[in-house]
């Protein structure tokens, strides 16, 4: 009669050992697993989705207060109705103001659109008259991050040239069945400009507004209607459209002394680039041969930058291949051959060299593993672990697929981290096989079902408290959610299957591989080197209650030693480690009113004296007066509004992390060392060199948000703490948002005399708006596919000054000649000042990056925090506020600490509530099993000895690695170990309680069961080690590979007689309450243990 467990273990095992099938499931998984890796899309970080809305209201003329009452607070008022809306972010200034909404995490784009809308328009009556509506609605998320750009550029071509090119370019790439959106940055648009001359419009009685309203007649026309002949329906059209410049020179605009006057014959037409508004610029480092960049230039050329943002869902690496291919394929007929096209990002690259990694990481710990249980236990246990953790990995995969996830770096990092504890189960039933077949008591078929039963129960509730310990870090919130979810949903979801594997896989590859191996000695368990080992160390502890306390005595001091450390700053705690990224970003402020020229030409120096000659630099780009393409951290720093002329960025472009011996954080560390003390001698306002964080982007690592409804006394204070913040030598890189003091002429029209002349208010705007920048008059109806503007303004002359612009001599609608100085007034005005708010409270961001010894904003916050609250203001004592705001309507003033800081707290409460969450599942869990409420006591102790490796081994790391913190990964290999090791607890106790029910002494079965679960307890914890082993040079991921090394290591040297010795005087105490009980004396205890 077959045999047949008594247990779910068992009777798997018993359904599965020689049934045809199983292998038939093995291929399917791998077929699965394959399908998964083929059609899951590939990118470098996980889907974030984080809709953020900007809803930007012009209102010409009024002031930043005026606007932010009238404007701004009913916007705030509506939108803040909306329950998705976690925070919402709002400016309002001169004649401009936009409010951004950021809704949760995980709502829908789609719905957080249509809502937002459609609340905007409820409240659309409240807007006063004057400002321009519609509003512009931009919706902005993960997916409009370009994946790739590529930046034009070449000694022959002007950036007029560059554009027409790239507009070219961007049309056949848009063609392109995955790419979302193609937008260009830099170059100069072509434009048809009228440059009218002021004294031939006095010659012929012309007035400049008539010219405005001719051009636009002349730009007008469309479908009339249709009349019916012989049978045939014929269109009427009327009017004709502009097409070119010959068109604008040829429209009449008066007649005089009975000829028509045409506009050539008072201005000067010119179609060609419009007025330099901003500038990009490429030029070349030390490195640009290693880049494939044959040329090194002495300054910069102009450029411009096309960038490439995929669609939602699909893989940046095809898509990044198929733009690159249709580029080559341009060379030679689009692209011009002297013209240069250089990669400046690409994310699909990257996202396919960390793919590539992390597979080959796999591969090694996989292997690793395998080649662990061959030298354990033989080459045959081997082949059946390296079975079966393939089949594992394969069926995550596939359900990884179908749960949404990509395949980027935290999805192959779960896998990896897994690998150390899917193959748990799997040796424990292998290691227990092979003792069973080495006692060769039974068949092999028998003795492999009966040992995969008799530890198949302990492996199920090992395995549930693993999966409880893991599941809550699935609920942590905000931006960090997204990062972290894919580790505990994957791999739970390996170890559950590695549980459902381990029971019918494994038997059955155990059974071909291990069905005729013959068993050569007897099997005596008091003859091995643990038995003698396990009972020099037990015996004492288990006979003599001053030991026995000594020892607890020892441990509690371990314990008690590490967390010292850490209030010590030997560890330094940080939410996430420095990554090593190929790029680095400079963003440069200079003060309000800086002119487009001085900008660049700071910008330009601070390249040429600093970036140009760093040997890792392959290539930079400068863009002045308009925004870089943005990545995901520009997005939520809204790095694409910066459109001003005292504003600038640099992107400097390293050569590949492994041909270089430093890592790009101590480049920018260097990098600030150099630019700061230059910046200051040209006059910088604000400048931060900015790194790509490894984790959820913040508007700084340090932000002191500075609250208060009286905003000039907010003001003058964040003015103190940017003081504070730039003396401090933990803060680097402070910047302010608040506007310095400048100027602003404000020309008042003087409506008497005004109307006397036949003007009105319009008309004058208009004149003013031509005698400056230009008037926009109307579009070209061109079938190009650049867009062609038609502008209307008074040569350069006339605008170099307030009082050319006041001299300029205007015919008037009457046809008298009027100076403007005549109709207007002028004002010189302090020019207001932006105000800011968050969650409908004013506020003035005062921001910083960390410096100094521990590079963390917890410890540089504490350094100057004394100092910030001991500002001097009207309203004494500066309240402090570390995760909350201050409550609406706070009269004081108030800081509250955000950027890197709000979400480390945020994300350490959210693992604490996971973590106490894990335990009370765990405990249950046990305490359902064994049903006694001293067991989940004894078996959950190893939780807090995991320290005791944890802690310093972080310490040993910095020391030999630099730069290793405890951070949130560290934090998950301590809840996901508190799962992990109490599979040894519970191995240790089940064996206990079996071999109990069977008779044997209390003591002998307490080193009975140390003795014969040391080997898969070892091996176990062995594989852990070395499947975390391969990721410990990760610089994201390392903390979680420390805690996973050295807290295995600490908590299972004290597990293996911790456990034993608290079971064993926990049960005693139970034992001695029943009737005729003795308990054996220490002589006993040691005549039973070292007998054979």
């Amino acid at each position: 009669m077959a045999v047949v467990g008594k247990g779910l273990a068992g009777k798997l095992a018993s359904a599965f050992i020689t049934n045809k099938l199983t292998g038939i499931l093995v291929i399917v998984s791998f077929f699965l697993g394959f399908v998964a890796v083929m059609t899951t899309p590939k990118q470098e970080d996980p889907d974030i989705v984080v809709p953020m809305i900007d809803v930007i209201v012009q209102y010409p003329g009024a002031s930043p207060k005026v606007i932010e009452k009238k404007v701004v607070e009913p916007i705030e008022h509506q939108l803040w109705q909306l329950k998705d809306i976690e925070y919402l972010y709002s400016a309002a200034g001169d004649g401009w103001g936009i409010v951004t909404a950021r809704f949760y995490v995980g709502t829908d784009p789609t719905k957080a659109l249509v809502n937002l809308n459609s609340k905007l328009m409820e409240g659309i009556d409240k807007v006063p008259d004057g400002v321009k509506l519609p509003p512009l609605i931009m919706s902005k998320s993960i997916d409009d991050v370009p994946i790739l750009t590529l930046t034009l550029w070449g000694k022959n071509y002007t950036s007029y040239d560059l554009y027409r090119i790239a507009t070219t370019l961007e049309e056949e790439l848009t063609k392109i069945n995955e790419v979302s959106t193609v937008f260009i940055v830099g170059g100069q648009k072509r434009q048809i400009t009228v440059y009218l001359d002021p004294q031939k419009l006095s010659a012929y009685h012309i007035n400049p507004f008539q010219v405005i309203q001719m051009l636009k007649q002349a730009n007008y026309g469309g479908n009339n209607g249709f009349f019916v002949k012989d049978n045939r329906v014929i269109t009427v059209q009327t009017g004709r459209f502009i097409k070119d410049k010959r068109d604008v020179e040829n429209i009449v605009v008066a007649v005089y002394n009975g000829k028509p006057i045409f506009l050539k014959d008072i201005a000067k037409v010119v179609d060609g680039p419009g007025e330099v508004t901003h500038y990009v610029l490429f030029g070349t480092g030390p490195a640009h041969e290693e880049k494939g960049i044959k040329e090194n230039l002495r300054g910069e050329l102009p450029a411009v930058t096309i960038a490439v943002a995929k669609k939602k869902g699909t893989n940046a690496v095809d898509v990044a291949e198929k733009v690159l291919k249709r580029i080559e394929a341009m060379k030679g007929t689009l692209i011009p051959s002297d013209l240069h096209v250089t990669i400046t990002r690409n994310y699909g690259e990257t996202a396919k060299e960390k793919f590539d990694e992390l597979l080959k990481h796999l591969f090694i710990a996989t292997f690793s593993v395998v080649l662990l249980i061959a030298v354990a236990l033989g080459w045959r246990e081997a082949i059946v672990v390296g079975i079966t953790v393939p089949v594992i990995l394969a069926l995550t995969l596939f359900f990884s697929k179908l749960y949404g996830f990509t395949l980027n770096r935290v999805t192959l990092f779960a896998l990896i981290f897994s690998i150390g504890v899917l193959v748990d189960a799997a040796i424990v039933v292998i290691e227990n096989i092979h003792r069973w077949m080495s006692m060769g008591k039974v068949t092999p078929k028998e003795a492999i079902i009966l040992a995969t039963d008799e530890v198949g129960n302990p492996n199920i509730l090992a395995t549930a408290t693993i999966v409880a310990a893991l599941i809550p870090m699935a609920f942590v919130g905000g931006l960090m959610g997204p990062y972290m979810r894919p580790i505990p949903i994957n791999a739970s979801t390996a170890i559950a299957l590695s549980a459902l594997i381990a029971f019918t896989i494994t038997p059955w590859a155990a059974y071909l591989l291990l069905k005729n191996v013959h068993v050569h000695e007897e099997y005596n368990i008091r003859k091995t080197f643990f038995w003698k080992l396990y009972t020099t160390i037990v015996v004492p502890l288990i006979t003599s209650k001053v030991k026995k306390w000594t020892f607890y005595g020892i441990v509690l001091g371990l314990m008690g030693f590490s967390m010292w450390m850490l209030f010590a700053k030997l560890v330094v705690v940080k939410m996430l480690p420095y990554d090593n990224k190929s790029e680095v970003n400079i963003v440069i402020d200079m003060p309000e009113g800086t002119s487009l020229e001085e900008t660049a030409r700071v910008a330009k120096t601070i390249a040429e004296q600093v970036i140009k000659k760093e040997n890792i630099v392959t290539d930079y780009q400068i863009y002045v007066g308009t925004a870089a393409p943005f990545d995901f951290n520009g997005l939520v720093r809204h790095y694409y509004l910066r459109q001003y002329p005292w504003q600038a960025e640099i992107h400097v472009n390293l050569i590949n992390k492994e041909e270089r011996a430093i890592s790009s954080h101590e480049f920018a560390k260097r990098l600030r060392e150099k630019i700061h003390p230059l910046a200051k001698k040209l006059g910088v306002k604000n400048l931060q060199v900015v790194e790509i964080p490894p984790g959820p982007p913040v508007l700084s690592p340090i932000v002191a948000e500075v609250y208060g409804n009286d905003y000039q006394t907010a003001l003058d204070v964040a003015w103190k703490v940017r003081q504070i913040f730039e003396k401090a030598p933990s803060v680097t890189d402070t910047a302010i948002y608040a506007d310095v003091d400048r100027q602003k002429y404000r020309i008042v029209v003087d409506e008497q005399k005004a109307k006397l002349n036949g003007f009105t208010k319009g008309q004058i705007w208009a004149i003013v708006a031509m005698a400056l920048y230009g008037y926009d008059v109307t579009t070209l109806r061109t079938p190009d596919f650049e867009k062609v503007n038609l502008i209307v303004k008074f040569p350069e002359g006339k605008r170099s000054g307030i009082d050319r612009l006041l001299n300029t001599k205007i015919v008037s609608p009457l046809g008298k000649e009027v100076p403007l100085r005549e109709i207007v007034k002028v004002e010189k005005v302090p020019a207001e000042k932006t105000i800011y708010r968050k969650n409908m409270r004013r506020v003035v961001y005062v921001c910083g990056d960390v410096a100094g010894k521990y590079e963390a904003p917890f410890y540089s916050i504490l350094d100057i925090r004394d100092k910030v609250l001991s500002i001097p203001n009207p309203y004494g004592k500066i309240e402090e506020y570390w995760y909350n705001l201050p409550p609406a309507g706070y009269k004081g003033i108030a800081v509250k600490w955000d950027g890197e800081m709000h979400i480390t707290i945020r994300v350490f409460k959210d693992l604490g509530i996971a973590f106490a969450g894990a335990v009370f599942l765990i405990w249950v869990l046990i305490l359902a099993w064994f049903k006694d409420y001293r067991i989940p006591g004894i078996i959950m102790a190893p939780i807090p000895l995991t320290l005791v490796g944890i802690i310093p081994g972080h310490w040993l790391m910095d020391k030999i690695m630099g730069n290793v913190f405890f951070t949130a990964t560290s934090m998950i290999g301590f809840i996901a170990l508190a799962g992990i090791i109490i599979r040894n607890s519970i191995l240790l106790v089940d064996f206990a309680e079996q071999r109990l029910r069977e008779g044997v002494p209390l003591h002998v079965a307490v080193v009975e069961s140390g003795v014969i679960r040391t080997r898969p307890v070892l091996l176990t914890a062995a594989a852990l080690i070395v499947g975390a082993f391969v990721i410990i040079f990760d610089p994201i991921f390392n903390g979680l590979a420390v805690s996973l090394i050295f807290g295995t290591i600490g908590s299972t040297t004290l597990t293996l007689v911790l456990i034993p010795v608290m079971y064993y005087y926990s049960r005693l105490k139970t034992l001695k309450r029943q009737p005729g009980f003795v308990v054996p004396s220490p002589e006993e205890v040691k005549r039973d243990l070292t007998a054979d």
